[in-house]
């Protein structure tokens, strides 16, 4: 079955039919070149976007996101921008530049830090013919639980208001959406509608190892939830057969209801 959901590019409404493999973001969670490389050669026929994270883009720079892009694929730069408006503003305009399709930002670095990288991507858009990236804010990240939120960030809030609050900052500054916790997807959709992406880590399917993740749930509970985009990695990489794991979750996700 094909699900339909909508986002906004220049204040346009454009619906994003969504097949299964459109639906994964296979993690790169690696730390070297030629290891990302050979990831990418043997899913690229079964994955549209691959994730480059803060070890690997640290490690290796933009040349490997110029190769995932010679193969034709995606790249979701998860580098989690948190400084000031005008620093991240500019890291905005740099992503724009590379040509990723989605990057994000820390919800936690604010209002004006958000609006500021939403508005500096609107303008280097149009100013330079570029397709404008998808941006999307981090709220809590899966790995933090309630106790952790409490006693060692000092957030007296519960996790999901904490993260409704959140949302709806990078809501207001005019993101495309956010990085939140599958648990967290259906109040953020029923809260910011249908047009605000929700890209959601934590995935993990029945049968695999939880990890570090605190707060996590399967693919079809997260699509169900409202979740647009799942972000899987580990539970993927670490099978014996990784493939076929993959085909595995594409199942689950294309007989979701």
């Amino acid at each position: 079955m094909t699900a339909s959901r909508y986002f906004k590019i220049n204040d346009n409404r454009i619906e994003l039919s969504m097949q299964p493999r459109e639906r994964i973001i296979l993690a790169l969670d690696v730390a070297e070149y030629g290891e990302a490389v050979r990831i990418v050669n043997k899913f690229k026929k079964h994955i549209d976007v691959f994730k480059v994270g803060s070890e690997l883009f640290t490690s290796v720079g933009p040349k490997l996101v110029e190769k995932i892009h010679s193969a034709g694929k995606k790249v979701f730069l998860d580098l989690k921008f948190h400084d000031i408006p005008n620093t991240v503003a500019k890291s905005a305009v740099a992503a724009a530049r590379l040509g990723v399709f989605m990057f994000n930002v820390h919800t936690l670095g604010g209002l004006e830090m958000m609006k500021q990288a939403a508005q500096a991507l609107r303008k280097v858009s149009l100013k330079e013919n570029v397709e404008r990236p998808r941006i999307i804010g981090v709220t809590i990240l899966t790995s933090i639980d309630q106790a952790a939120l409490r006693d060692e960030l000092g957030v007296s809030l519960r996790m999901s208001a904490q993260v409704k609050h959140l949302a709806g900052l990078a809501h207001n500054a005019g993101l495309d959406g956010v990085v939140a916790s599958p648990e967290d997807a259906e109040r953020i959709r029923s809260h910011y509608g249908k047009d605000f992406l929700i890209v959601a880590p934590g995935i993990r399917p029945s049968w695999a190892a939880a990890d570090d993740q605190k707060r996590t749930l399967t693919p079809k509970e997260a699509l169900r939830r409202g979740a647009d985009y799942l972000v899987i990695g580990r539970a993927v990489l670490s099978q014996p057969d990784p493939v076929k794991a993959l085909k595995r979750i594409e199942e689950e996700i294309e007989n979701f209801s």
